[in-house]
This record gives C-alpha cells, sequence and structure tokens, in this order.
C-alpha cells in the first residue's frame, strides 16, 4: 500500500501539510517486536520541527510503497517506549501523552501508531541523550539530520529568552543612534499621541520609556537594548552586535524570479541609516505605490487606507518584530505587479496553522513590537495575521501563503494578487485536458489551478482556500493521481502534488513565485539546495532505471519550458534537484540538461563541487570514469 492509502487507513488525511509521516518494521530480532534505536533521532527531529507520526509494523518494499507485517507484541514495545521516553540518560523531555500512542488492526495484523507533537518553545531543543550539541536533530524532506552547534544555540536563546530584543548591549551607547531617526520617531509618535506625557520627556527617559535603554539592576551598567540600536541605531554598531544584520528591498520585474535583476533596490549599502524604523518609512511607501486606491471621505478629510494598505503594513511590521538578528539569512521584501513577498530569519515561535487561526501571540522581539505599536503600526494579541488573510480574502484573492523553511531558518509570507481560479489559468488548464477538466469537481479545478499558479500543492494548502471535508479532500487528489492529471511525490511526509507532463499550464502565461528563488545569502546570491516540490526518492545506485530518467527528463523540460536562455541560476537549482537521493555521471546530466558534457562540467558541476552543493561518488579519484555527482544533504 502506498503512504496515501496508509494514511486513509489510519484517518490521518487531516493532518497539516507539516506533518511527517516514519515508517519502521519494529518485529525485532525474535519477531515479538522491539521499538527501533533510531525512533530517537525521529522524535527529537519531529519534536524540533513541525511533528509527525511515527508508525511501527510496516515494512517499504519499494520506493513509497509499504506492506503491514504487524508487530506480535505491542504491548512490549509501547511499554520500550514510555520507558526510554521518561530515562533523562535517553532524551531529554518526554513531549507525549497517553492518547499519543495507540494499536491498531488491519486485516488481522496489529500496528502501533505514536504522534509526535511539535515542542513548545520553552521544551526545547528536544534531544537524544545528555548532550544538546550532539544530540539534537531536526526533520527536512531527506530525513532527519543533526543540528548544527549555532542551530542549537539559537533554539537554547529561544527557550529561555522571552524577548530576544530585551538584552542590555555592554558599552553601547545614545551616541550609536542616528539623530535623525529618533527625531522623526518622536515626531510620529506626538502626532500619533498628542498628549502622552512621554512627550515631555528628553531623548533619554523616553528611550528608557520605549525600552530602547536600559539598566541592569545588579550591577548599575545602563546601556543600548537590542530593540533600541535595531530601530534608531547608525549602520556599523548595529553591525557591530549583529554581524549578519541585513535588511534588503527590492521590486521586480514578473520574469525575474531569481533576482538577478530589479527594477528598484533598498539595501544596507551605507547610503541612508540602515535602522529598522527608516528602512520601514521607505519601504512601507514603496509598497503602497501603484496600489489602485478607492479614496473615501471621513468628514472633510479624504483617507486613502484601504484593507489592502492594511494588509501590507502590518505583514512588513511582522516581518520586524518576528525576525531572528542571530540568524544569517537576509529580510527580503519583494515587490512585483502581481504579488508582494515578505520573509525574516528565524521560525515561528508559534505553529503555522495556530498564527494564521489567531489569537494566540509570542512575539520574539516584543520592545520592538512595542515601539511600532505605540506610533500605530502592528497588533497585538496574535490578530495581526488573521487581519492580513481576512484583508486577502476580501479582495477575493487567493489566500496568502505563509511557510517555514528550517536549514537555514527562515518564515515566508507571500501574497498574491490574483484570484483562486484566473481565467487565463482556467483556459490553459481547459485546453491541456480538454473535455475531463470541464466533468472535476471545483476542488479538483482548484488544485488544478493552484499547481499552475503556485507549482504545487498540498492537502493543506487547499484546506486554507475550501470547506470540503478532509477526507473527501484526500478521495478527490487520490482520483486527480489515478487519472493522471497531478502525481504525488514524498513517499515518507505528507503528499506534495505536481502536474506529472511537460506543458505545464500556467508556464507561460501565470506568474508564479519560487520560494528557493528568493536569495538567502548576502550579496543576493541564491545558490542553495532549494525546497523543491519534486522529491525523488533515496537511492544508491548513480544510473537511474528508465522510467525514472523519463521523470527527469519531464522535470527538466517543464523547468526550462518556453525559456530561450536558461540563468545560471535556474540551471543550478535544477541540478541539485536532478542530483538529489542518488548519483548521477556527467554524459547522463549532459543528456538531460541537453548540453555538452564540457559546458556542464566547467560551468556547473567544479562550482557546486567546490562550493559542497554536491558530492562525488569517488571523492579521491576524481577522473573515474563512472565518477557520479549528488545533492548534498
Amino acid at each position: 500500500m502506498s503512504v496515501e492509502e496508509i494514511a486513509e487507513l489510519l484517518n490521518i488525511e487531516d493532518l497539516s501539510e507539516s506533518t511527517y509521516i516514519e515508517i519502521k518494521k519494529a518485529t525485532g530480532g525474535d519477531g515479538r517486536g522491539q521499538l527501533p534505536e533510531s525512533f530517537f533521532s525521529t522524535y527529537s527531529a519531529f519534536a524540533n520541527t513541525q511533528g509527525g507520526i511515527v508508525l511501527l509494523g510496516f515494512q517499504e518494499v519499494s520506493p513509497g510503497e509499504f506492506i503491514l507485517i504487524g508487530i506480535a507484541e505491542p504491548g512490549r514495545v509501547i511499554d520500550q517506549l514510555w520507558s526510554n521516553l521518561n530515562n533523562r540518560e535517553k532524551v531529554s523531555i518526554n513531549i507525549l501523552k497517553d492518547d499519543d500512542v495507540s494499536v491498531g488492526t488491519h486485516e488481522g495484523k496489529q500496528y502501533i501508531r505514536i504522534v509526535v507533537p511539535p515542542a513548545r518553545r520553552e521544551q526545547k531543543p528536544v534531544y537524544v541523550g545528555k548532550n544538546p550539541l550532539t544530540g539534537t536533530y531536526r526533520r527536512n524532506f531527506s530525513g532527519d539530520y543533526v543540528c548544527d552547534e549555532s542551530t542549537v544555540k539559537r533554539m537554547i536563546a529561544e527557550q529561555v529568552e522571552e524577548s530576544r530584543d530585551a538584552k542590555l548591549l555592554p558599552h553601547f551607547t545614545e551616541n550609536d543612534l542616528d539623530s535623525n531617526t529618533l527625531r522623526a520617531y518622536r515626531n510620529r509618535f506626538r502626532s500619533t499621541k498628542p498628549t502622552h506625557p512621554w512627550n515631555n520627556y528628553d531623548d533619554h527617559e523616553f528611550l528608557r520609556s520605549i525600552g530602547g535603554l536600559t539598566r541592569d539592576r545588579t550591577s548599575g551598567e545602563e546601556g543600548l537594548t537590542l530593540a533600541g540600536l535595531l530601530m534608531f541605531g547608525k549602520l556599523r554598531p548595529i553591525l557591530d552586535a549583529v554581524p549578519h544584520y541585513l535588511v534588503d528591498y527590492q521590486e521586480r520585474r514578473p520574469e525575474d524570479d531569481d533576482g538577478t535583476r530589479w527594477v528598484d533596490r533598498i539595501t544596507t549599502d551605507g547610503t541612508w541609516s540602515g535602522n529598522l524604523y527608516d528602512f520601514f518609512q521607505i519601504v512601507i511607501q514603496k509598497l503602497y505605490r501603484d496600489l489602485k486606491v478607492p479614496f473615501k471621505l471621513a468628514g472633510p478629510s479624504r483617507i486613502d487606507d484601504t484593507p489592502v494598505h492594511e494588509a501590507l503594513r502590518e505583514a512588513l511590521t511582522n516581518t520586524l518584530v518576528h525576525a531572528d538578528y542571530s540568524g544569517t539569512v537576509p529580510i527580503l521584501v519583494i515587490k512585483r505587479p502581481d504579488m508582494f513577498s515578505f520573509r525574516n530569519p528565524g521560525t515561528m515561535r508559534v505553529p503555522v496553522e495556530d498564527a494564521i487561526r489567531g489569537g494566540v501571540s509570542d512575539c520574539r522581539n516584543r520592545n520592538l513590537q512595542t515601539m511600532f505599536d505605540l506610533i500605530g503600526y502592528g497588533e497585538r494579541a496574535g490578530s495581526g495575521l488573521p487581519k492580513i488573510f481576512q484583508n486577502w480574502r476580501e479582495q477575493l484573492w487567493r489566500l496568502p501563503e505563509l511557510k517555514e523553511k528550517f536549514n537555514p531558518e527562515q518564515t515566508f509570507l507571500v501574497m498574491r494578487m490574483m484570484s483562486l481560479l484566473p481565467e487565463a489559468v482556467m483556459k490553459s488548464l481547459e485546453s491541456r485536458f480538454g473535455s475531463e477538466f470541464n466533468e472535476l469537481s471545483e476542488e479538483q479545478k482548484l488544485a488544478l489551478a493552484t499547481v499552475a499558479i503556485e507549482g504545487s500543492v498540498t492537502h493543506a494548502r487547499i484546506k486554507e482556500m475550501s470547506d470540503i471535508h478532509p477526507h473527501d479532500l484526500s478521495k478527490e487528489l487520490k482520483d486527480l493521481v489515478t487519472r493522471r492529471f497531478l502525481q504525488s511525490a514524498g513517499a515518507t511526509r505528507a503528499m506534495v502534488y505536481t502536474f506529472p507532463r511537460p506543458g505545464v499550464p500556467g508556464s507561460d502565461d501565470t506568474v508564479q513565485i519560487r520560494l528557493d528563488a528568493i536569495t538567502e545569502q548576502k550579496g543576493g546570491s541564491s545558490v542553495h539546495l532549494p525546497d523543491s516540490s519534486v522529491h525523488l526518492p533515496d537511492s544508491s545506485v548513480h544510473l537511474v532505471p528508465g522510467s525514472e530518467h523519463s521523470a527527469l527528463r519531464t522535470l527538466v523540460d517543464e523547468r526550462f519550458l518556453g525559456r530561450k536562455k536558461v540563468s545560471n541560476t535556474l540551471m543550478v537549482e535544477t541540478i541539485l534537484i536532478l542530483c538529489t537521493g542518488h548519483f548521477l555521471t556527467l554524459d547522463h546530466l549532459a543528456d538531460l540538461l541537453k548540453r555538452s558534457p564540457d559546458t556542464i562540467r566547467t560551468h556547473y558541476l567544479n562550482q557546486m563541487v567546490k562550493k559542497n552543493l554536491l558530492e562525488l561518488k569517488y571523492p579521491d579519484k576524481r577522473t573515474h570514469p563512472d565518477q557520479g555527482y549528488r545533492t548534498r544533504k
């Protein structure tokens, strides 16, 4: 049975897209049942990422296909589970409840289902053994990986610090602030709150009142907080305190997905203060520009604010106050005629689903949040994201996408100004699939349109836009796969659906933003391992079978469709996807990419190996005749 069939059997089709499924045998040497040692790294990985489900009693017979072999004595395995989870020598904490573990029966065979919830911020890192620096795991599409030391230290900091921006910065003083920025902020504060008593304070006392200055009550030392420096500081002092600090605004044309060109850009280049308040004031006006604003009157005054303005203002504020400024990923805001995209370093402090639902607030930088709130920007009490989604829904546009990536840690909010079922996309789909398309349900048409616009679709994404019952939606998606409208990928995690053949509707006539094309490094480089919607099965062989070769060729055709010239960025991303999970030879890659072997080797493979993006099958014999290349995990 496939993972989808297992999901239907276990009634877990309504899990969020972030939920993984890990399947293990757990039969033990004597066949009676044994908790696998590998369970604990998976437990740590699920807890430190977005949760997941471990199924014991199944065996994989081919990629994505499993048989239920059953566990003879499931009670024995469950006893081992609880004993180890409550042993601090084994794992750091037990986050499971009794009802997270259950035994099921199918066709006379028993299996165990273990639901691992995402750990709360205060519980992370969840680690195996005694040392968090060596026993902390996270999950990606390839499986469980050990977190590096900097990631673990950030988890520990998140655990103990309610607000990351309230700490005192020794040896930083008011001389490190930009006086013009502080003056502009105070003017805005005065116009927003004209009768507030803080208007009578001098700058020193005003900064103390809003959280920009603090005093260590033990030592008596007084100085700037991180919030005060980020909000009002000069660029050089900010970089002294936060070495990876970078804010970037780019205005792009629709065809410039890879970020190689822009028509307007604001970044920390030394031509302006570089602090957050000035960045906000500059960027918000650029985001507002070109919006079609139906004005209204309030008495004699014209009001040029709309739900779209409000949503953009909230999105920009959220990006700045929730960012993890100790991370290595820059803040990036992108504007295109058809969409807005916001990215900040750091993942969500609350589950994505809870953040969208609202009512739960755990701001990473509460002093910054206060500073923006005092001048009328931002929403407290967890109402900001729901307001963004509601305002976008009122325009009858596609709901925003809120996503996390964990390596490196970052959060994306993509807001498309596009209807759920754009006419051009529907005509393209009808042209491709013919009369069969018109026979599909509304949810199935929505799924296909989403793939055409966004590149892929998941169960959870359709749930955001439809009221269909999760079980019925699973059947609708499975029917699309059976009838070859879509293909599914991701054997041991929630399904990702894409088009199966070349000629993807919307490749040329619809607009698509690729999250993995948003630059992740200083200097604008976008060469990195993409979180692609096409995940290839893990294999140790370097020559793929004919059916998979065909699938890889289809993938290349889809990515290069309609392009007279392929950018370096797109070529690198495509090679990384092709080489994910197995080694490919130079000749094989040249054949798939329709380029000469010398071109592929000289301009791409050698550089990608040098940058540790690819690994060699024979690292000690670089000229081996069967040399293969595989994407590094």
